[in-house]
């Protein structure tokens, strides 16, 4: 997982300058199996650091710009006329790295159609079933800032994402490396320079890392105590659900084989909190007049929660 981490991050920064931790969780998200959302203002690189990411590993890529007319066919398939038989047009969803791109900007019977393929990596097009590519890995993105338009995603939707990571401004110095970068006129020449580093099999080698990583009985208590505790807190309306517990500790195991380590520590668990459970956690209309975020409560929670000794 490490080796594969690294060298994954080295490929990306040749187009993408400042977004290291963002990389490193997204590897571990691909190698767990999960979804991950980016969260961001525009013209941060959401979109090329999904593309590069995917270039990466030597997947099969697809993206779909998600619309306010896009329709669950445009995402799945449909059936088409040939010759005098019906037969199937695979849409993007079949694929290995999916980009959703804009995923709020698509009514919920287009998002319902994608909550299917995320949960049983299948789709159901004229009432059958049909099976996606393995692995299959959405990058869904979105900007945090802009709601004319949108239609915010379900609960449900939500929590079937491993991780969101919020892609930020970058630092001064990564803004002047990002100008120093190879452009033809506004259009950047990176994604050329991006080599595939990795393959479906090194992305399976390190979920069987990860696997390997054990947890002990403490560790799982705390990561149940921290879910809980979420319930519980003043200003939240809808806490972390169980999925969200089972989706943690994998994380805090990815954490743990990234570093090195065979097994899982408190420390690895509450690093990964905040991009587990932040997007899982609804806050009351008081609360976020407030100001008061997720982000606090999950801080307040993993203050609060007794660290297993």
């Amino acid at each position: 997982m490490k080796e594969l981490a690294s060298a994954v991050r080295s490929a990306v920064a040749k187009v993408v300058v400042g977004q290291d931790e963002v990389i490193e969780r997204m590897v571990c998200a691909a190698a767990c199996g999960g979804h991950v959302l980016l969260q961001g203002p525009p013209g941060v690189a959401k979109t090329l650091l999904a593309r590069a990411f995917a270039r990466t590993l030597g997947l099969d890529f697809a993206r779909a710009q998600f619309t306010p007319d896009m329709l669950p066919s445009d995402l799945t398939g449909t059936m088409i006329l040939r010759g005098d038989e019906l037969v199937f047009r695979p849409g993007p969803v079949f694929t290995n790295i999916l980009l959703a791109d804009e995923i709020n900007r698509t009514p919920p019977k287009t998002q319902s159609a994608l909550l299917e393929a995320m949960q049983e990596q299948q789709v159901t097009v004229d009432g059958e079933a049909r099976a996606l590519p393995s692995p299959f890995f959405v990058i869904a993105t979105q900007n945090p800032i802009e709601y004319e338009g949108t239609y915010a995603l379900p609960e449900a939707q939500l929590d079937r994402f491993l991780m969101q990571l919020e892609v930020g401004y970058p630092t001064v110095e990564n803004e002047r490396a990002m100008l120093a970068l190879p452009r033809d006129g506004v259009r950047p020449l990176g994604l050329d320079a991006v080599p595939q580093v990795a393959s479906a099999e090194d992305l399976a080698q390190a979920r069987r890392a990860l696997n390997a990583v054990t947890a002990e009985p403490t560790v799982a208590a705390y990561v149940i105590d921290l879910i809980r505790r979420t319930r519980e807190l003043p200003g939240v309306v809808l806490g972390a659900s169980p999925r969200a517990a089972t989706h943690l500790l994998v994380a805090a195991q990815a954490a743990a084989a990234l570093a090195g380590r065979a097994f899982v520590t408190p420390d690895d668990v509450a690093d990964a909190a905040p991009a587990v459970l932040g997007h899982r956690l609804v806050l009351t209309p008081d609360a976020e007049l407030e100001r008061f975020t997720a982000l606090d409560a999950i801080r307040i929670a993993v203050g609060e929660v007794a660290v297993p000794r």
